[in-house]
């Protein structure tokens, strides 16, 4: 189903608005990252996604279902929806309860949610801690179980906010794994990071935010080319990037394939 966002205006208060006609399209199946400095608005239009804030202005469409009109729990057989603090969303005694919580809600039958919560589980590598409470979990253990709650939900729009925070290199390839398996089975997924490296690696669509509004929005390889709206928007260039500008090999690259065809 597309997302549609149109000409999207949010004011938490008359002082402070977070979102400034913001247009927004993503289309069924894409793998769409938003980046930005903090304030920059990226939360504030996630969390529009799903219902959990309401335009002031303007208008966002999941499908069929304009947000203002459904609550987020009838936005959330639709759109899954993982926080950047994963304490906001735990409140089960075991994983396996909170990865359940959300297909039980949904109406899957017994045999389903067991499905669903397996493959969450076996996704998140929290397979082994299913009967651990949560909250004697660490941190980053703690941002998988609620990746697997969302996850369990099978919806077709996976939301993310700040994955990758608290996670090892091996926790960063986890979430990169699971980026890829939703993008084979058809999946939206839409991801809110600081981590421009797994950003560039792992989504087909950038889109770069700044004081409320969007600055750039394309493939990975144009978009980090655009040094002076990447530095109005506070944001580096993945590492890769920036060595090859360092060595003159032009722009665009992100990944040591295409590092090493320009080395060559």
């Amino acid at each position: 189903m597309d997302i549609i966002v149109n000409n999207v205006t949010f004011a938490y208060s008359p002082e402070v608005v977070a979102l400034k006609e913001v247009s927004l399209t993503i289309q069924p199946g894409e793998t769409v990252a938003i980046i930005g400095e903090n304030g920059a608005g990226k939360s504030t239009l996630a969390k529009h996604l799903n219902g959990l804030l309401r335009p002031s202005a303007g208008r966002v469409t999941v499908g069929e279902m304009d947000t203002r009109e459904h609550s987020p729990a009838e936005l959330a057989a639709n759109v899954g929806f993982a926080f950047q603090n994963p304490d906001d969303q735990l409140f089960k005694r075991s994983v396996h309860a909170e990865a359940a919580f959300g297909p039980e809600n949904l109406g899957f039958s017994d045999e389903e949610v067991e499905s669903a919560v397996a493959v969450a589980l076996e996704m998140t590598g929290l397979t082994a801690d299913a009967e651990k409470h949560p909250h004697d979990l660490h941190s980053s253990q703690r941002r998988l179980v609620a990746l697997a709650a969302s996850l369990a939900m099978r919806t077709p729009v996976f939301v993310i906010d700040e994955p990758t925070i608290g996670q090892d290199a091996a926790g960063v390839g986890r979430i990169s794994e699971i980026v890829r398996q939703l993008r084979e089975d058809g999946r939206t997924v839409v991801a809110i990071s600081h981590h421009i490296d797994f950003c560039a690696l792992n989504f087909a669509r950038i889109v770069v935010m700044a004081d409320g509004r969007i600055l750039s929005d394309g493939p990975p390889e144009e978009v980090f080319r655009q040094e002076a709206i990447l530095a109005e928007a506070h944001v580096e260039p993945p590492q890769i990037s920036r060595l090859a500008a360092e060595l003159d090999l032009g722009g665009g690259i992100i990944d040591s394939e295409a590092f090493l065809q320009a080395v060559g």
